[in-house]
């Protein structure tokens, strides 16, 4: 077990960068520890993205329940990420969303559909019985992505680091003996 442990914490080591440097770290070294630096913020700002992604769409879905409405609606034009539709509400008012509808997948221009919308904010408008849960499976998929692309990169960059490693080492050894 506690070779699996120390396998484990090495591991880690080399996949992930600590911030401080070694005492006789090389310029090559510096540089490379902070691309693995750049790249594990990179992963976790991907990752903060798709929190918020999911928020947001928790928060419109909650704004809309608060004081909801609900209309039929045309779509004037579909497509996989934003749909352009229109609707009437009960007092004869007319709205074209600016931003479209909340998750406009599986329309098709022409198409009458059911809408739920924010009375106070008829721009904030979702297909009827969609909700955020919807943004998970597409938010989860790129923040995983996201890591994998990273785990990759760090994998690839230690191999380097440990090249420069090897490299150096060869360097000084060769410096001694002359």
């Amino acid at each position: 077990m506690a070779s699996i442990i120390r396998r484990a914490n090495a591991f880690w080591g080399i996949l992930f960068p600590h911030l401080y440097g070694e005492p006789n770290e090389t310029r090559r070294q510096r540089i490379l520890r902070w691309t693995r630096l750049g790249v594990v913020l990179v992963a976790c700002l991907v990752t903060l993205m798709s929190v918020l992604l999911v928020a947001g769409a928790w928060r419109n879905d909650q704004q809309i329940e608060r004081n909801m409405g609900v209309a039929a609606a045309e779509v004037l034009d579909a497509g996989p990420r934003r749909s352009t539709i229109e609707f009437v509400t009960p007092d004869r008012v007319t709205y074209r969303p600016e931003l479209g509808v909340l998750y406009p997948s599986e329309l098709d221009t022409g198409m009458r559909i059911y809408v739920e919308y924010d009375k106070n904010d008829p721009d904030v408008v979702r297909v009827r019985d969609r909700n955020a849960a919807l943004a998970l499976i597409p938010a989860g998929s790129i923040a995983v992505l996201g890591w994998l692309i990273a785990g990759l990169l760090l994998a690839v960059l230690a191999f380097l680091g440990r090249r420069v490693a090897a490299q150096e080492a060869i360097s000084v050894e060769s410096q001694s003996l002359s």
